[in-house]
């Protein structure tokens, strides 16, 4: 598995981008997911960008942002067009999104198509530019359970739409992640990786508590301390080298938490046996 750092972070940081690259390389990371905010503010900084990034044996394996698929025209396919931009200047094909700001069972019939035909017409720019928009499954979007997310890529029905597969959320939907995997696995071209303390705590991932630089970070655990119960769900995947997933840390601690994390994937992968189990998961594939 290529693991990543997020730049989110390091939201509330004061910390720069060389810093982050000099510590991810550092602790063995493969890579960074870099938010868009992030991106944005680096523009201006020319020297900054995927030859930059690989001085330090890492590359941007996705820059995570939020289209906005409810605005005008004008305003969404410029957005875009920015985020391809920045996506080609850190050399990478990956733009994550949100589909839509309301869950599966409270949008309309008729706001869903407009949300379909949107990502299609993203879909249709981006392919042009050899990039691929990543949905994120998450709570509150068009994604947040494997039945809407199945059912919006056979909507959208174009190769470029891909799945980021964020497995806190998809267990938070009610859904068993490792049998939505299966379900998604054609689709799916990245992973997030975060726990939680208790079920009760997960509005603690809520967008405006994670943003906010007062929100609490109560209920946000190591990834193997938490309710999920992720030695199980990565014990195939953590040694399969064609997984690419990020550590979505937003508590304290940040170095700390995300250097122990890999350490314990690490040692995850190279246990006899999750090996025997990706062999058997491989034959099984086979037959």
């Amino acid at each position: 598995m290529n693991l990543a750092i997020c730049t989110i972070s390091f939201r509330h940081h004061l910390i720069s981008i060389e810093q982050v690259a000099r510590w991810a390389q550092a602790h063995r990371f493969q890579g960074i997911e870099l938010w868009g905010a992030h991106a944005r503010n680096l523009a201006a900084d020319q020297e900054y960008g995927a030859e930059w990034l690989r001085g330090y044996g890492l590359a941007v394996v996705m820059l995570s942002d939020y289209l906005p698929l409810e605005a005008p025209p004008d305003e969404l396919w410029g957005k875009l067009e920015q985020l391809s931009n920045l996506a080609r200047r850190w050399g990478t094909r990956k733009l994550r999104t949100f589909a839509g700001r309301l869950g599966s069972a409270e949008t309309s019939a008729a706001d869903r198509a407009g949300i379909v035909a949107r990502l299609r017409g993203a879909c249709q720019r981006l392919s042009d530019c050899g990039q691929l928009l990543l949905v994120e499954t998450h709570p509150s979007t068009l994604a947040d359970t494997a039945e809407s997310t199945l059912r919006l890529l056979a909507e959208v029905d174009h190769a470029a739409l891909r799945i980021n597969f964020d497995v806190l959320h998809v267990w938070e939907g009610g859904d068993e992640p490792s049998r939505a995997l299966s379900q998604l696995r054609p689709h799916v071209s990245h992973l997030h990786l975060k726990n939680v303390s208790h079920r009760e705590r997960l509005e603690v991932f809520a967008p405006a508590n994670v943003y906010s630089a007062a929100g609490s970070r109560a209920g946000m655990v190591p990834l193997f301390e938490g309710a999920f119960d992720y030695r199980a769900f990565l014990a195939e995947l953590a040694g399969d080298a064609r997984w690419d997933a990020s550590l979505e840390w937003f508590g304290d601690d940040v170095k700390g938490t995300l250097s122990r994390d890999r350490r314990a994937i690490e040692q995850l992968a190279s246990a006899p046996a999750a090996r025997g189990q990706r062999l058997n998961a491989r034959a099984a594939r086979d037959i």
